[in-house]
């Protein structure tokens, strides 16, 4: 039987995933690993369109980290060939199901074609008013808060900004998650605990689950299972219950 959402639960605005486990999917299955990385793609897409249904506004996947270019180079290649044709296809997808994409990291690593399709699906989507997805590519936590820095020292030095008036929220308005909200629930698929250098900063407060499940067999009901989770945790932000 399909899992439903409790109507008294509290539906995460913001949610960050980590989409561990299509290698070992693939493996289980005497598969190659990019199979893995294909029906992890497949899962992408059910997911996007499940979790705004559920209320979800605000979904950021980690696809590819600025460590995943110390992979094979054949798996490289083919993960960069896949999000290739997934950048094609997802401008069909934020169409239909009124998405506005916005990819996060330092893409000036990619390849030309690559850069422009991801140009393309973020000016295409920019005025969807449906689900917010954000994609990470040739990210790093490390390395948006070091690439911030060097903005931010940039404007002091030509005097756009004063020392004195640098707070938290001005250094989250020079990260390139910039406007959007801190997330709320991070899911790291497949058992693995670790954050993995992803949205250090913004990680701050975040509530953190981490299912035993593959990516590639992430469902809605997996989902539904993490917003239930979400409502045991009590956010207290630094402060203290009434007891």
């Amino acid at each position: 039987m399909a899992k439903k959402l409790n109507p008294e639960w509290k539906i995460p605005e913001h949610v960050a995933i980590i989409m561990d486990g299509n290698g070992r999917w693939a493996k289980r299955r005497g598969l190659p690993r990019n199979m893995g990385h294909r029906q992890g793609g497949k899962t992408v897409e059910l997911i996007c369109e499940e979790a705004y249904k559920l209320g979800i506004k605000y979904i950021t996947l980690y696809a590819f980290s600025t460590e995943n270019w110390s992979r094979p180079e054949d798996e490289v290649t083919a993960l960069m060939n896949l999000l290739r044709n997934y950048m094609k296809d997802c401008v069909k997808q934020a169409e239909k199901n009124k998405m506005r994409v916005k990819v996060i990291g330092d893409i000036s690593r990619l390849d030309a074609d690559l850069q422009e399709s991801i140009r393309v699906l973020e000016k295409e989507s920019e005025k969807n008013t449906g689900l917010r997805f954000q994609i990470a590519l040739n990210y790093g936590g490390r390395d948006e808060i070091l690439r911030a820095v060097k903005r931010l020292c940039k404007d002091v030095k030509e005097e756009k900004i004063s020392e004195d008036d640098i707070t938290a929220e001005v250094i989250s308005s020079y990260l390139d998650t910039e406007g959007i909200p801190d997330p709320d629930l991070m899911i790291r698929t497949s058992g693995e605990q670790r954050i993995s250098n992803f949205l250090l900063w913004q990680f701050a407060y975040t509530e953190f689950y981490f299912p035993d499940v593959l990516w590639p067999d992430f469902s809605k009901d997996d989902l539904i299972d993490a917003i239930e989770y979400y409502n045991t945790r009590e956010r207290r932000y630094g402060g203290v219950t009434n007891v």
